[in-house]
């Protein structure tokens, strides 16, 4: 596996969930509780991609800030400057761009165009394309050896 496209392929899941901006903290915690993830993408009214929203903006956000999350706006507490990725990125560049980030979630969209989404991967992604390479490389290895 090399792009984030070919990754995004191999998921196993490959529905984004996605929060209304107008929509309260505590509707997104539930959504990703619900869901078992750790980010949401933010639509605007018109359906575009806004923002992220994600565990550690919620506690960092909400939670120390003593805020109520039935009354806080997604709006207010997500992460506005979007950090993306084209299909096409290579997925060690990915990895680049989460570690010198220090975020775990990144959106796939066009490039240029950051309002259309075609997926979003996490680092458990990228670290689950990796080891299935190396397993790969390992057994192509072993099998080579074992030949030789």
């Amino acid at each position: 596996m090399h792009t984030v496209s070919q990754l995004l392929e191999a998921k196993p899941f490959k529905i984004v969930y996605t929060v209304g901006q107008g929509r309260s903290v505590l509707e997104a915690a539930e959504l990703m509780n619900q869901h078992r993830i750790g980010a949401l993408v933010v639509t605007d009214t018109l359906g575009h991609v806004s923002g992220i929203i994600t565990e550690r903006d919620i506690l960092t956000r909400v939670v120390t800030q003593r805020l109520d999350p039935e009354e806080t706006l997604v709006h207010d507490v997500m992460t506005r400057d979007l950090i993306t990725c084209a299909p096409g990125t290579p997925i060690e560049h990915a990895r680049e761009i989460m570690t010198k980030r220090a975020i775990r979630h990144i959106p796939i969209t066009n490039p240029g165009d950051s309002t259309t989404l075609h997926g979003i991967i996490s680092i458990g992604d990228l670290n689950a394309a990796t080891t299935e390479d190396l397993t790969i490389e390992v057994l192509s290895l072993r099998e080579y050896i074992s030949q030789g």
